[in-house]
């Protein structure tokens, strides 16, 4: 008698239907899951906001000022890879298991390979992006870099600043928009579940068009939040980043069954 073989191929996620108050009960979740285990979360932070003070200091340095509000959101839109030891980190505080710094950093998806794949698409996303924003300096400034605070005064001053401001806002909004749709649960699903990089790149756009006025709230407090934490000088990334990155695993966990 032949024997029927259980497939190895996980089901594909199904979306769940989201309400207009679910977003701010994540971040609710994700507050508690920081005083649950503030050490590690905050050490992340931390570390994050160094590597954005360093990238920062290095465009400084080579004179590319004008380039740093582009290159801040987009260290900003790679965060969904970035967080994946705050999504552990949410995962273990679920399952009753101990958190710990060595833990965290062996926080491994069931496959790699799928896990960087859908990484390196994000990437792809911010450098064409980064790419865009060099061409419209490129375009309207020549091939000088001015100062960031002559840079700032030329868009908001000038006619063709007001142009740029304009063309690269709509741009860099609609390149955002597909980054946020295509990461926005496909990271924290890859760290829980075998799925291939493509089922999950499909589940979290599906989960913003199947939900589509809680994911723009969600978006939109994901926005205003780090633009805070720019406010502070980055100060404050250091605890909004832990925020945004366990409350994007209770969003994941809301979103897919």
């Amino acid at each position: 008698m032949t024997e029927t073989s259980e497939t190895l191929v996980p089901p594909t996620p199904q979306v769940n239907a989201l309400k207009m108050e679910d977003p701010w009960t994540w971040l609710a979740k994700g507050w508690a899951d920081i005083k649950r285990s503030p050490l590690p979360s905050l050490i992340y932070g931390i570390v994050f906001v160094a590597a954005g003070a360093a990238i920062t200091g290095g465009l400084w340095w080579l004179g590319l000022d004008s380039v740093i509000p582009a290159a801040a959101a987009s260290f900003a839109l790679v965060g969904p890879v970035l967080a994946i030891g705050l999504y552990e980190i949410s995962r273990r505080q679920e399952r009753g298991a101990e958190v710990s710094l060595s833990g965290i950093l062996k926080a491994r998806p069931p496959s790699l390979v799928q896990f960087g794949f859908v990484a390196f698409f994000l990437m792809f996303g911010i450098l064409v992006w980064m790419r865009i924003a060099t061409l419209l300096v490129a375009l309207f400034l020549g091939s000088t870099y001015p100062p960031l605070p002559e840079f700032m005064a030329f868009l908001v001053s000038t006619k063709a600043g007001l142009s740029m401001l304009v063309i690269g806002s709509i741009t860099g909004g609609v390149i955002a928009f597909f980054i946020y749709a295509l990461s926005v649960v496909s990271m924290p699903l890859l760290l829980e579940r075998d799925v291939d990089g493509v089922t999950a790149i499909i589940s979290s756009f599906n989960t913003v068009r199947k939900n589509f006025a809680p994911m723009m709230l969600w978006a939109w407090l994901i926005a205003s939040l780090i633009a805070l934490g720019f406010v502070t000088a980055g100060v404050g990334l250091i605890v909004i980043f832990p925020l945004l990155g366990h409350a994007t695993w209770h969003a994941y966990r809301a979103a897919l069954k």
